[in-house]
């Protein structure tokens, strides 16, 4: 029996619909890749200081017989080596993680999970981090993909203060909005007015073409405010030329999970 034209036409569009949904997953995986790359410097940076500490502090440790001295550099070094687990934990975690589950997450915990990974790179530029993050907010969030927007508006802001600066990170809850928010504001060189209105526009770019990093492209901030769009939640962006930007993010606000509320409780008891 054949088949008729209207039956091929959805078979065609869900063909269409699949393809596409590959590409979008492909081209998130890249835009990963791209985080990853923009912050490889620093990040090898970092790795090299703590290799420095470790031998120093083993050759300390043989030199000195003395139990306390050696104590002290093998707490050096433990400390050194699980610092050097973390990072590539929280690499090979963003790398990789392609899961679409969401689930109730500790906003601040989310945050401080991106700044492990960020802080060498602000600290070789120049950067003065600033936080205000309240422990008990929560969002149903994919945990990766939220990183992604992070880390995206991070690189962002820093490029944006060439010469140094301050980014301020905040997370917080609205009661009055019922929203779970992360704030994200640079002192950086700011969007003007006429293009601040297409910043979220796939292949639309602020950057000028010898700038190089994550977003030249045009595809950064529209991923982002995909990936918040699938959340139902919100992002929104002021800027002034001159003083700089800020990204807020828009959750809705869940409470926190029964079972952590009940340990927490059990433990104050």
């Amino acid at each position: 029996m054949s088949t008729g034209p209207l039956e091929q036409l959805r078979q065609e569009n869900g063909e269409l619909r699949q393809a596409l949904a590959e590409m979008r997953s492909q081209l998130m995986q890249a835009q990963k890749l791209t985080s990853v790359g923009a912050l490889a410097s620093s990040i090898t940076h970092e790795f090299n200081n703590i290799l420095m500490t470790v031998i120093n502090y083993a050759k300390m440790g043989l030199r000195h017989k003395e139990p306390a001295t050696r104590d002290k550099a093998f707490d050096r070094i433990l400390s050194a080596g699980q610092r050097a687990a973390k990072i590539t934990t929280g690499m090979l975690s963003y790398a990789r993680g392609r899961t679409s589950q969401r689930e109730a997450f500790r906003l601040t915990q989310l945050v401080e999970d991106v700044l492990i990974l960020v802080e060498k790179d602000l600290h070789v530029h120049r950067i003065r981090l600033e936080k205000n993050l309240d422990d008990n907010v929560w969002a149903e969030v994919n945990s990766g993909q939220i990183q992604q927007v992070l880390i995206n508006l991070v690189i962002n802001a820093r490029q944006a203060m060439g010469n140094g600066g301050t980014l301020f990170i905040g997370v917080t809850h609205n009661s009055e909005a019922a929203t779970s928010e992360i704030t994200i504001r640079d002192s950086g060189s700011g969007i003007p007015a006429d293009k601040l209105p297409r910043i979220f526009d796939q292949f639309y770019s602020t950057k000028t073409p010898d700038e190089q990093g994550q977003g030249g492209s045009g595809l950064g901030l529209a991923l982002c405010k995909e990936i918040i769009d699938t959340h139902r939640g919100r992002i929104r962006v002021e800027s002034t030329v001159g003083r700089g930007t800020t990204f807020t993010l828009r959750f809705p606000m869940i409470p926190a999970p029964t079972l952590i509320r009940t340990t927490a409780a059990q433990k104050a008891g």
